[in-house]
C-alpha cells in the first residue's frame, strides 16, 4: 500500500511539473506573438524587434530606414549607427534595456522619440517624431541625417589625403577636385589663381583610344622655369559621364629605377668587356645569361646559345667540339657532369682543362642566388706558358750551377739560404748537419767554423751577410778538418743578397793542393816539391 502511494505521488508531482512548463512556454509565446501582433498593427510605424543583435520583425518604414544604413556589421550595429549622430550614446543607453523592461528618450534636436520595450529577450524599438503625425517625416530626417554623415566622411577623407584626386567631364575639364590638387597647381603655377574650373595639371595619355576606359599611366610634371620634373602614377576610373582621377606620387620610385637602369648598363658593358667567358644556369639548369667573351673562347654558335640549351647540352656541344677535355668513356663523362654541378652550387669546383689544341682553361663553378650556378672560362695558356718557361729557365740556371767546380752558396738580407749547388752539399754535408738548406747564414757558419782549421774569415762572413752599407768583396783561403785547403771568396749581391764561393787550391798539374803537415802524415813528397 507504501509503494503504491509513492509511486502515485511521483506521477502527480511529474503532471504538475510538465503543466506548468507547458504554461509557461505558451506564456512566452503569446506574449512574443503579442509584439509580432502589435508591430503587424503598426505598420504604418517605424518599429523594430531584435532578439540580441538579429533583427526578427520590422515595420515597412523601418525597412526603409535600415536601407539607407552601410552593409556592414550586425543588424542592431547597422541601426546604432545611424541613430547615434541624434541618439548619442545610444549603445550604453540599450544595455540596461533588460533590466528595467521599458525605456524612452528624445533626440538631442527634440524632434524625435525613441521607445523601448523588454519581453523574454525580444527587444521592441519603436521611434517616432514629435509634433508629426505622419512618419515618413521621420524616416526622411534620418536619411538625411545619415547622407550627411557619409557626406561628411567623404569630404573629410578626400580632403585630407596627401595625394590628388580631381574629376573630369568628357571635354577633359576639371569639374571637382581635391586641396592636395590644388596645392600642387599652386606650387607649378604661381599665378594660377583660385579661380574655377582649375586649371589641367596632368595631361592623361589615351590607351588603345579609349578616352574613359580604366587605365593607369606615369606622367611627368614641371613647374614653370624649372627644369625638374615631378613623377605621377596617374589612376583613371569611368564615372558617369567624366572620369574620377587619382595621381599617386612615384619620385622616389623614379630615381631608384633610374639607378637600377643606370646600374644595369654599366653592368652590362663590364659584363660584355670582360675576358673572361661567362655561362649562368638558372635553376632548371637552362643557360640564362652569357658574355661575348665565350662566344670567342669557346667558338660556340650565338644561335645554340641563345636557344637556352641545358648544361648538359651545353658541355655535350663542348666535349663535341674538343673544347674540354676527353673523358675515358661516357658513363664517367655523366659522372663527371653530376660532380660538376654539385661542387659548382657549394662553390668548389674549379679545374684546369688542357684540350687538344693546346690552350689550358681555368674553369670555375660558383653558386649564384635562387639555385642558379655560374661557369667561369678563363684562358691561361700564355700563364701557362710562362710558367713552364719560368721552370725551365730555373733548373736551367740550377743545373748549371750544379756543374760549376766550386761550392756556391746564396745568402739573402735576413741571412736565409736561397740558392745553392751541389758541389756546395757536397763538401759540407759530410760534417753531420743534416740539410744545409735549412740552415741560416749563422748556422752555416757555425757549421763551417766546426768542419774547417780556426780562421778569421768567418767573422768577416758574418759581418758582410746582411749588412746595410757598402759592402767589400773578400777572399781568403781555409782548411777543411780532411786537410783540403779551400779559397772562400764573398761576393756582395743586388738587393743585400751575398753570395759565398768555396773553390779548392790547386797545383800547376790541376792537382788539389793539400797543407804541409797534412802531406807529412801521408808521405806526398811530390805534394811537398821533393823529387821522387
Amino acid at each position: 500500500m507504501t509503494t503504491l502511494l509513492a509511486v502515485v505521488l511521483v506521477l502527480i508531482a511529474f503532471l504538475v511539473a510538465f503543466a506548468t512548463l507547458l504554461a509557461l512556454g505558451l506564456v512566452g509565446r503569446w506574449r512574443a506573438s503579442g509584439l509580432r501582433q502589435t508591430v503587424l498593427t503598426e505598420r504604418g510605424t517605424i518599429t523594430f524587434l531584435f532578439e540580441n543583435e538579429t533583427l526578427v520583425d520590422v515595420t515597412t518604414s523601418a525597412r526603409d530606414l535600415l536601407a539607407t544604413a552601410p552593409k556592414r556589421g550586425s543588424d542592431w550595429s547597422r541601426l546604432s549607427g545611424l541613430l547615434e549622430p541624434r541618439f548619442p550614446g545610444l549603445d550604453d543607453w540599450i544595455f540596461e534595456l533588460a533590466d528595467l523592461g521599458e525605456m524612452e528618450r528624445q533626440s538631442n534636436d527634440e524632434t524625435s522619440l525613441l521607445h523601448a520595450e523588454w519581453h523574454d529577450g525580444i527587444a521592441r524599438i519603436t521611434l517616432s517624431s514629435l509634433g508629426v503625425g505622419d512618419n515618413t517625416a521621420a524616416t526622411d530626417q534620418y536619411t538625411v541625417a545619415a547622407l550627411n554623415r557619409e557626406l561628411e566622411t567623404l569630404r573629410a577623407a578626400t580632403e585630407r589625403t596627401p595625394f590628388p584626386i580631381w574629376e573630369e567631364d568628357e571635354g577633359g575639364a576639371v569639374t571637382w577636385c581635391n586641396s592636395a590638387y590644388l596645392d600642387l597647381l599652386s606650387d607649378l603655377h604661381d599665378n594660377a589663381g583660385h579661380g574655377w574650373p582649375p586649371t589641367r595639371i596632368f595631361d592623361i595619355p589615351d590607351t588603345d583610344g579609349d578616352d574613359f576606359g580604366s587605365q593607369t599611366a606615369r606622367v611627368a610634371v614641371s613647374a614653370a622655369g624649372d627644369e625638374s620634373r615631378h613623377w605621377f602614377e596617374v589612376h583613371v576610373q569611368p564615372n558617369g559621364s567624366g572620369r574620377l582621377c587619382t595621381a599617386t606620387p612615384t619620385d622616389d620610385l623614379v630615381k631608384a629605377e633610374t639607378s637600377l637602369n643606370e646600374f644595369v648598363t654599366t653592368l652590362s658593358k663590364t659584363f660584355a668587356a670582360l675576358p673572361i667567358g661567362i655561362a649562368i644556369f638558372n635553376r632548371s639548369r637552362e643557360l640564362a645569361m652569357f658574355n661575348p667573351a665565350l662566344v670567342d673562347l669557346m667558338t660556340l654558335p650565338v644561335d645554340f646559345l641563345i636557344s637556352k640549351p641545358t648544361l648538359a647540352s651545353f658541355l655535350d656541344r663542348l666535349r663535341e667540339m674538343q673544347m674540354m677535355p676527353e673523358p675515358k668513356d661516357y658513363k664517367s663523362w655523366r659522372q663527371r657532369v653530376s660532380d660538376l654541378v654539385a661542387e659548382a652550387r657549394n662553390g668548389t669546383y674549379e679545374d684546369k682543362w688542357t684540350l687538344p689544341g693546346g690552350q689550358t682553361y681555368r674553369v670555375t663553378g660558383r653558386p649564384h642566388p635562387d639555385g642558379a650556378v655560374a661557369f667561369l672560362f678563363e684562358d691561361i695558356s700564355t700563364e701557362i706558358e710562362l710558367a713552364r718557361k719560368h721552370r725551365a729557365e730555373i733548373e736551367t740556371a740550377q743545373a748549371t750551377l750544379d756543374a760549376m767546380p766550386a761550392a756556391v752558396a746564396v745568402f739573402s738580407t735576413a741571412g736565409v739560404l736561397t740558392l745553392s749547388n751541389a758541389q756546395y752539399a757536397t763538401i759540407w754535408a759530410s760534417g753531420g748537419a743534416g740539410d744545409l738548406t735549412d740552415l741560416s747564414i749563422y748556422d752555416s757558419i757555425e757549421h763551417w767554423r766546426n768542419a774547417s782549421a780556426p780562421s778569421g774569415v768567418w767573422d768577416e762572413i758574418r759581418a758582410t751577410v746582411g749588412h746595410a752599407g757598402v759592402r767589400e768583396p773578400c777572399k781568403a783561403n781555409i782548411t777543411l778538418l780532411d786537410g783540403r785547403a779551400l779559397t772562400c771568396r764573398v761576393a756582395p749581391l743586388p738587393r743585400g743578397f751575398t753570395l759565398i764561393e768555396f773553390a779548392q787550391l790547386r797545383l800547376n798539374d790541376g792537382t788539389a793542393e793539400v797543407p804541409e803537415d797534412v802531406a807529412l802524415q801521408r808521405g806526398d813528397n811530390r805534394l811537398l816539391g821533393v823529387g821522387s
